[in-house]
């Protein structure tokens, strides 16, 4: 197995954090899509839409998960093989299931809370619907924390398909046979249908699929959807086995002015079929259906080629500032729904145009989740949970290094 190299590290640990940033800016478009009138699609809806804001939400959906998906298998591999299978658990149990299992009491109960004050600003004075009532096992709203428990899942089933390969595969000629599939389908120019067609079919036979929003989000129930399960295995899973011959990223380097201009044109395309306004109903089985399909999901992988290979290329180096950021973006993720959802519903009813008030939630939200950051996490025990260590304050850090003439010789 080639060894990572700590510049790749650096450009895939700046991909994974953008990827948790594009969430953020993808929840804050959410009150300013087009809808047709009765329907809603946000808790609130602003007052002034913006077809522009639905062609981004569309485009950041589009590939932000799936580019998270590969690089968190791809960051699993590595982090199985320095800590060993009991590290490895140990290790995801603190930095997954502990943030899941205390973040999310937390978390609803602030949701439930923004999303009652935006029914009662957006009735007006009138009484309140009655809420609905709970659908049963398996539903449970995992809100946008349905990611870790997705990780968790892949996690459990990647572990027990590792042991029984071990098992069974003694001399590793199966594991060879492997590694030579996952480069062959690297290098290949098809790549990207070899690994969207999974997820193609997955979408094509749901019946319920809305094409205009892509992968449905597995948020609402303990047992993740068709769709989702095949496009968010096959990326983990892929990048779990990429990891074991990660010279091969070379390749997505070289080619991303050739994968972005890919992406432009099969994300252009599915807009053709379906138009850049949100579509509330699914398309008819038929060629229309299998085409959408086929493009978004091809957009899907070369959107995320190319971003990964856009970083290669240009963000190999260590970045303090970069550094910081994909520190913090895990943080920032966690916490940032809520803060959006209230500032949405701040802003949901003033006469103010999108590009005024689109702006200022996003420029109003990072600071204050920036601020937490570093006031209550980074330095904290939170931090070493999300994070893997708790940082010094610098003035602590400054004070306790040791001058030049009192560092040991190396």
């Amino acid at each position: 197995m080639t060894e990572t190299s700590s510049e790749r590290l650096h450009a895939l640990d700046a991909v994974r954090g953008f990827a948790l940033i594009a969430g953020v800016i993808f929840h804050a478009t959410m009150s300013f899509l087009p809808a047709p009138a009765g329907h809603s699609i946000w808790i609130i809806g602003d007052s002034q839409r913006s077809l522009t804001l639905g062609v981004l939400f569309n485009l950041l959906h589009t590939f932000r998960m799936t580019t998270f998906f590969l690089i968190a298998g791809f960051f699993a591999h590595l982090t199985f093989h320095r800590r060993g299978a009991k590290g490895f658990i140990v290790d995801r149990l603190k930095r997954i299931a502990v943030p899941l299992v205390v973040g999310w009491p937390i978390l609803f109960a602030s949701i439930i809370a923004v999303t009652i004050w935006g029914a009662v600003v957006t009735a007006h004075g009138r009484p309140l619907p009655p809420a609905p009532p709970y659908p049963g096992f398996p539903t449970f709203p995992l809100t946008h924390l349905w990611f870790l428990y997705v990780l968790l899942l892949l996690y459990a089933v990647t572990l027990s398909v590792r042991g029984l390969v071990a098992l069974l595969d003694r001399t590793g000629s199966f594991r060879a046979g492997v590694d030579r599939v996952v480069a062959a389908i690297v290098k290949s120019p098809f790549a990207p249908l070899a690994l969207a067609a999974p997820t193609c079919a997955a979408l094509y036979i749901m019946p319920t699929w809305l094409p205009w929003f892509g992968i449905p989000t597995p948020d609402s129930s303990l047992v993740p959807n068709l769709a989702a399960t095949v496009a968010y295995g096959s990326a983990f899973g892929f990048g779990w086995l990429l990891h074991r011959e990660t010279a091969l990223l070379g390749v997505w380097q070289k080619r991303w002015p050739l994968n972005f201009a890919l992406a432009v044109g099969f994300s252009g395309a599915a807009f053709a079929i379906t138009g850049v306004a949100p579509l509330l109903a699914p398309l008819p089985a038929g060629w229309p259906r299998l085409a959408d399909a086929a493009c978004y999901t091809l957009a899907n992988w070369t959107w995320t080629f190319a971003l990964i290979g856009l970083a290669l290329r240009f963000l190999a180096d260590f970045s303090p500032t970069r550094r910081y950021i994909a520190d913090a973006s895990y943080w920032i993720y966690l916490v940032h729904l809520p803060i959006v959802m209230a500032l949405q519903v701040a802003l949901s009813q003033l006469a103010w145009p999108w590009e005024v008030k689109f702006p200022l939630i996003l420029a109003i939200a990072f600071p204050l989740m920036l601020g937490s950051y570093e006031l209550i996490v980074r330095h904290s025990f939170i931090g070493a949970i999300l994070n893997g260590r708790r940082h010094p304050w610098p003035s602590r850090e400054r004070a306790v290094r040791p001058s030049r003439a009192q560092e040991p010789a190396r």
